[in-house]
């Protein structure tokens, strides 16, 4: 089922909850995309990401469109100018479409990300709780650096020292600044988010 949408001006954004079964999907999309589905994958749980992507995408734009990857995995449309980013985690998928470059990530609300944050937060970032909860805020820098990565597409990126989150106090929409180390640019990014009562979200549109 179609969670929810997100259009604004500059771009479209959209999430799924991954509720149908494998013989539901198979009524929702053309025979082509349920073989090729088939023959990428044989995990049933990669068969209905992959899937429910595709279902995502044609529902925003209206007919199924073919997504190809180039060498580094950033996805893109062939046929159409528009930028695409895609996510998933477990029980949702996101999509987001634009005219300039974008990234997406999205992440399930869980307490693994407390046992890992050394390994991502650095010293001079803070996880401000949100209604109590530290989780929603490590959650939002894991997430961020997820589609900070997404966004640069380059190689051998260390989350914690080339990627820096300005600390920020989480609400349940918002905007956060960022800011890669790992280039001579030194790009800066305005990363933004949504938080939702089962996930994460956060996107760039560059």
């Amino acid at each position: 089922m179609l969670y929810s949408q997100y259009p604004d001006s500059d771009y479209h954004l959209a999430v799924w909850q991954m509720d149908e079964t494998l013989d539901q999907l198979k009524e929702l999309v053309s025979p082509a995309l349920w073989d090729e589905a088939g023959q990428r994958f044989a995990a049933p749980h990669r068969r209905r990401e992959w899937l429910t992507v595709r279902l995502l995408l044609s529902h925003m734009l209206g007919e199924e469109k073919r997504i190809a990857y180039l060498p580094s995995g950033k996805p893109y449309l062939a046929d159409t100018p528009l930028h695409i980013g895609i996510s998933h985690t477990k029980g949702f998928a996101a999509v987001i479409l634009a005219s300039r470059p974008v990234a997406v990530d999205i992440e399930q609300y869980g307490p693994k990300v407390c046992r890992v944050a050394s390994r991502f937060m650095h010293s001079a970032e803070k996880a401000y709780p949100w209604k109590g909860d530290e989780t929603w805020s490590l959650l939002l820098h894991w997430s961020a650096k997820e589609t900070l990565f997404k966004a640069m597409d380059v190689e051998e990126v260390d989350f914690k020292e080339h990627l820096r989150i300005r600390p920020f106090l989480p609400q349940e929409e918002g905007c956060i600044s960022a800011c890669e180390y790992k280039t001579e640019q030194k790009r800066h990014f305005a990363v933004r988010y949504l938080l939702r009562p089962d996930f994460v979200l956060t996107y760039i549109v560059d």
